[in-house]
Formats: structure tokens, C-alpha cells, sequence
């Protein structure tokens, strides 16, 4: 199910923190969907250290709460899928 606006990637997040508890290893599949040129150095950064280097790359992270605070910080340039 892809994100349809920035609450609802907040939505889903708070929602992987409560129904699925960290033990269960809950997956969030990110896509990288705006560039990082012309962003922060911290942004880029951030996008480095998800995973996610290329326009279009994909990658499957397990939520905690490292992973769930970098995704806030860029997710106007991901789009983010609950698996």
C-alpha cells in the first residue's frame, strides 16, 4: 500500500510502533522517489545510511526506532510501504 501524503506516512509509522511490537521484526520497504541534489548534507546523509543511493532504489528495512526517526527526517523524498 503506497503512501498517499506525509500524514499518512506518519500514520503508518505510528501504527508499525503500536500494533506491531518490535520483536515481531515488522519490515517497512522504502523507495527512493525525489533526488537528494540540492538537500543538506545531513539529508543526504540520512538517504546514504537508509540505503538508498539511486533514484528509484528500493530497499526492506526492519522498523526501530533509528530506522523510524531517519525516515521522518527524509520522507518527503521516499515513499514508504508497510509489508
Amino acid at each position: 500500500m503506497p503512501v498517499r501524503s506525509q500524514r499518512h506516512a506518519v500514520f503508518l509509522l505510528t501504527k508499525c510502533l503500536t500494533v506491531n511490537s518490535y520483536s515481531t521484526m515488522a519490515k517497512l520497504k522504502l523507495k527512493q522517489v525525489r533526488s537528494v541534489i540540492g538537500r543538506p548534507a545531513r539529508q543526504k546523509a540520512t538517504m546514504h545510511a537508509l540505503g538508498l543511493r539511486k533514484m528509484n532504489a528500493e530497499v526492506e528495512v526492519e522498523v526501530n526506532p533509528q530506522i523510524l526517526g531517519m525516515v521522518n527526517k527524509v520522507r518527503h523524498l521516499i515513499e514508504v510501504v508497510e509489508l
